[in-house]
């Protein structure tokens, strides 16, 4: 907070850069996966191109002097900031078409109960306030009114039950309509951090040796990068001990090479092609290494070459180490029930498109989002919503920020940034991008409970207004009497006999809001059909039971 343009800092190995600023001197590999996206950690150094560096970002190796260059308030964090805060969630269409509806049935209720009195009075018997007050609150839709807190609330639980931590029971409302996914790769569908996947040996080289030198040559090496080949080389049976005299040599960005010098006089080092090459002192191209390279590039992984030099003879290049950014387990799977779902999705990365495009093929997501930005994220997420689209976003970095508060569900990995969680409306703690499938569900199977208890709402006002209105006028207009089918005793026990049921039934409905009603995938017109038969069915049979039951109670009281 106290940094101004112009000011010096230095940062060095494991520090946070903590500001936006170029690099005056020095050079480093910097990890900018938190802004950019990008797993793999790039070069920075002073001079050219590569000498801009975001704040939040954090140095891995050597050390640089960094000249700041934003003031307060500009920095690539504040950009996104301001992005964050001019995102706004969209109300859902359920949500939109159960007020339309709430508010309809109120107006037609009030103007109903107001009707009344006129009537009674033109007949003779006007209707005391207090009785229309009560019948207004008997018609009124109280019953779902009431119960819509506590299904949001039943749906939020459940979701804690899963490690997911939501913002507001409109998230979870909102997660049962979403069509379109949109999901960060780095951190999310695959863990960040590239890691040995195999080794291509050249000719004359086992693999078996290659893979015992590379791991070797990472003892000392203590990136993820470096730990992954040893495990590597450990679950395949070569367990690897450095001697006692053997010089480390640590990874720096102006050699972009580590590896191990022996008291014997053999150097082995690993690390990147042009680098091997010029410490080797080989001119032109091996056909055979650079073939093995670029297929590893192509694949949109990083090639790691691994080369050793002993005493009295030439260098050898031994082989190349194949580093991916490797995709979660069980992704695949959960991608295609998604889409048995109904839910499209699409990867996004600021990765090139040649590595997106592999990543995204193997970890079988419908379409892939490469090279972008947080402007182009925010931009994708608006243009589905445009289309009528309910949107979920999955992320974790700071450039996700804008793209999550955007998003009408939008999954913040815990893993992740603050601003990143701070922007979305969920949380979950297991950092599992596939467990939007069970967050779809459980919003799924709130709609569901709300469908199904606004129906029997709808239908329970309907039987309330057939069973109390003959009763109450059946003395003043004795031709209402054959409807008044449920026999009530009086026009003060009809009444009373309505507010009572009015408030039990909320009060049994409330454990069928909490546990819900069980999720069984259909179509919109089978639910309905469902819906209609159960719960329409039971809202029309149950008012004319219960207020019946309670009449016959009350009746037994003086004075009604």
């Amino acid at each position: 907070a106290e940094l101004r343009r112009d000011d010096i800092v230095i940062v060095t190995a494991g520090e946070l850069i903590p500001g936006d600023g170029d690099i005056v001197a020095g050079i480093a590999t910097v990890d900018e996966s938190a802004i950019t996206g990008e797993s793999a950690p790039v070069i920075r150094e002073s001079g050219g191109d590569r000498s801009a560096v975001t704040g939040g970002t954090r140095v891995l190796s050597d050390r640089i002097v960094v000249r700041i260059t934003s003031k307060p308030g500009e920095t690539f964090v504040d950009r996104m900031i301001a992005l964050v805060e001019g995102a706004s969630r969209q109300r859902t269409p359920n949500e939109i078409a159960l007020n339309i509806l709430l508010a309809s049935l109120s107006i037609i209720f009030v103007v109903v109960v107001l009707a009344l009195n006129p009537i009674a009075s033109y007949a003779a018997s006007p209707v005391s306030i207090p009785v229309l007050i009560a019948l207004l609150v008997c018609l009124i839709p109280t019953t779902i009114g009431a119960l819509l807190s506590a299904i949001g609330i039943a749906g939020m639980d459940r979701l804690v039950q899963r490690n997911v931590l939501a913002m507001s029971g409109r998230a979870v409302e909102a997660a049962g309509d979403v069509t379109t996914l949109l999901l960060d790769k780095t951190g999310t569908i695959t863990y960040g951090n590239r890691r040995a996947h195999e080794v291509l040996p050249l000719p004359g080289t086992d693999a078996d040796e290659l893979l015992r030198v590379a791991a070797l040559s990472s003892l000392a090496d203590p990136t993820p990068e470096g730990a992954s080949i040893v495990e590597l080389a450990a679950g395949q049976g070569i367990q690897v001990t450095a001697p006692d005299d053997a010089v480390v040599v640590p990874f720096t960005a102006q050699t972009r090479m580590s590896g191990l010098d022996l008291s014997d006089g053999t150097q082995i080092r690993k690390g990147a092609g042009s680098a091997v090459r010029a410490w080797l002192g080989l001119d032109g191209d091996d056909i055979e290494l650079t073939t093995r390279t670029d297929s590893v590039a192509e694949s949109g992984g990083t090639p790691l070459v691994v080369a050793v030099m002993t005493p009295g003879a030439p260098g050898r290049v031994l082989g190349v180490v194949h580093l991916k950014d490797i995709v979660k387990d069980g992704l695949r799977e959960r991608f295609e029930e998604l889409r048995a779902m109904g839910i499209r999705t699409v990867m996004i990365t600021g990765d090139n498109p040649l590595t997106a495009k592999a990543i995204a093929a193997e970890a079988g997501v419908d379409d892939f989002l490469a090279e972008a930005t947080p402007e182009d994220k925010l931009e994708l997420i608006r243009h589905e919503q445009q289309g009528g689209r309910l949107v979920a976003m999955t992320g974790d970095g700071t450039n996700d920020a804008p793209a999550l508060a955007q998003a009408d569900v939008g999954v913040a990995m815990n893993t992740g940034t603050s601003a990143a969680k701070e922007a979305g409306n969920m949380v979950d703690l297991d950092s599992d991008p596939t467990k939007l499938i069970d967050i779809v569900r459980i919003g799924k199977q709130l709609l569901i409970t709300r469908g199904a208890l606004t129906t029997f709402s709808l239908a329970n006002d309907i039987a309330k207004y057939f069973a109390i209105i003959p009763a109450m006028f059946m003395g003043v207009f004795p031709g209402l009497a054959a409807l008044n089918i449920m026999q009530l005793h009086s026009p003060a026990s009809a009444v009373t006999s309505a507010i009572i049921f009015n408030a039990i039934v909320i009060v049994f409905l409330i454990p069928l809001a909490l546990r819900g009603v069980k999720y069984r995938p259909a179509s919109a017109s089978q639910i309905l059909q469902r819906n209609l038969l159960i719960y329409g069915l039971g809202g029309v049979i149950a008012p004319f039971i219960g207020i019946k039951l309670i009449d016959l109670v009350i009746s037994l009281i003086p004075g009604f």
